[in-house]
């Protein structure tokens, strides 16, 4: 599992002002991916800066228990000899994702065209997360899978002996579907082809092209269309990964709440398909500079400068949320400081993250004397120039509503607390002394 079994309470009091350099983690979306291509690599793939929280280790786990031979060499770097596409061996036992959604559905994607046979479970929230979103596309290839009502874990697929090559809509916004069957797509014969209404984050085209496969998008009539060529042999390659967007989110928001704070937060990925939390925070006020824009293992990164300054309520456009998908609830606290309302549309999806993060995030606040309003498909803060704190979050075994809380109670009238934050450690396992290096008072 992911998590302690033992919940940790962990309780966020009023900081003076933060201060420092924050070295967030390595992004976790490229990490994952790094591992699996490596994986589906002929030769070599080192890789740097590897986020080494517990979902990306168990995805490494994954990839040895397939027959790849992965091995940590030092801090943040890793070494995987690949298997090559379709190489795949079928693994001994059950692959355990503990509570990775992006794990367990790219793991998938991977091996639905190899002719083994594999069964994935998971954390009891992971197992509470819809998978037939996955496992439908992969049957169309022709897996044959088994699984709970809706596709839940724990789950069983045999491969595809004879695959064939698949073009599919999306149905909601998400990197995930269309990276398992952008994976699925290495393995099969002829052209792959996924057609999003939206783009959603490109990490899989990018590293995919890296490594030696023939990929395309264009924009046409249908949508953003992404065309895969079937059974390359992809090559492997150095990875540097970048900053965590979504990790940095923490300290920036801690920054931009907390009064007299400034920070600096280096190397972070400012891939446009990552960086709506950043587009929104701009048009809120706040004050951030973007410095030392360079490109790092084909990614855009830059040094961010954070401080604390006022901030106004705006309107996110539906059309942004794929962008910020996972920076959603570290945005509900923002806002709760700043002038006026903020409303945030095209947020459905929040609701099968790993808890329905619009609830857990409505709830905490409310609890926390900020008002709240929700639908299915949107969420509207109304900030406060002063909010009373002073109440418990029932995190729901997410690590994102457990630092968003945290760092609400950094900058709140009264300490807020949070009833685990043990899953923190799933992508973050330095949040809490990156945090109180820079002068937060929390543990």
């Amino acid at each position: 599992m992911s998590h302690s079994a033992d919940p940790r309470p962990m309780t966020a009091r009023p900081s003076g002002p933060l201060t420092g350099v924050a070295q967030v983690p390595g992004d976790k979306s490229i990490s994952h991916r790094a591992l699996i291509l490596g994986a589906l690599s002929v030769g070599e793939t080192r890789i740097t800066g590897l986020l080494e929280g517990q979902d990306v280790l168990d995805t490494a786990k994954a990839m040895a228990a397939f027959g790849a031979d992965v091995q940590r060499v030092g801090d943040g770097e890793w070494v995987v000899h690949g298997v090559g596409v379709g190489g795949f061996a079928e693994p001994e036992g059950v692959i355990d994702c503990g509570n990775s959604g992006t794990g367990v559905r790219l793991i998938m994607g991977a091996m639905a065209t190899t002719p083994i046979s594999a069964t994935f479970t998971g954390d009891a929230s992971l197992s509470k997360r819809p998978m037939a979103r996955i496992t439908d596309p992969l049957a169309q290839f022709g897996a044959q899978i088994v699984a709970r009502e809706g596709g839940r874990l724990p789950v069983t697929i045999t491969g595809a002996a004879d695959p064939v090559p698949l073009r599919y809509k999306t149905p909601v916004a998400s990197a995930q579907i269309k990276s398992a069957i952008l994976l699925a797509g290495l393995n099969a014969p002829g052209e792959t082809v996924v057609i999003e209404a939206e783009p959603t984050r490109d990490h899989s085209e990018r590293m995919l092209a890296g490594f030696g496969a023939q990929i395309r998008t264009e924009r046409t009539s249908e949508g953003h269309v992404i065309t895969l060529t079937g059974r390359p042999e992809l090559r492997g390659q150095p990875v540097a990964v970048p900053r965590d967007p979504s990790s940095a989110a923490f300290p920036v928001a801690a920054a931009l709440i907390v009064p007299g704070s400034e920070i600096s937060v280096p190397g972070v990925s400012r891939n446009p398909t990552r960086d709506g939390l950043y587009v929104t925070l701009l048009e809120m006020g706040a004050d951030i500079r973007f410095q030392n824009i360079r490109e790092e293992g084909g990614e855009p990164v830059a040094d961010l400068v954070v401080r604390h300054g006022p901030l106004k309520g705006v309107e996110v456009p539906a059309d942004r949320a794929a962008s910020m998908i996972d920076e959603f609830p570290i945005l509900s606290v923002i806002a709760s400081f700043a002038e006026g309302r903020t409303v945030m549309n095209g947020v459905a999806e929040l609701r099968v993250k790993e808890s329905d993060r619009i609830d857990a995030m409505a709830r905490g606040l409310e609890a926390n004397g900020v008002r709240v309003e929700e639908t299915r498909d949107s969420m509207t803060v109304h900030g406060m120039a002063e909010v009373p704190g002073g109440a418990v979050a029932v995190t729901h075994l997410d690590h994102r509503i457990a630092m968003s809380f945290l760092v609400l109670g950094l900058a709140a009238r009264q300490p807020v607390s949070v009833d685990d934050g043990s899953p923190i450690a799933t992508s973050f396992p330095d949040f809490l002394p990156l945090m109180q290096r820079l002068g937060a008072d929390l543990g």
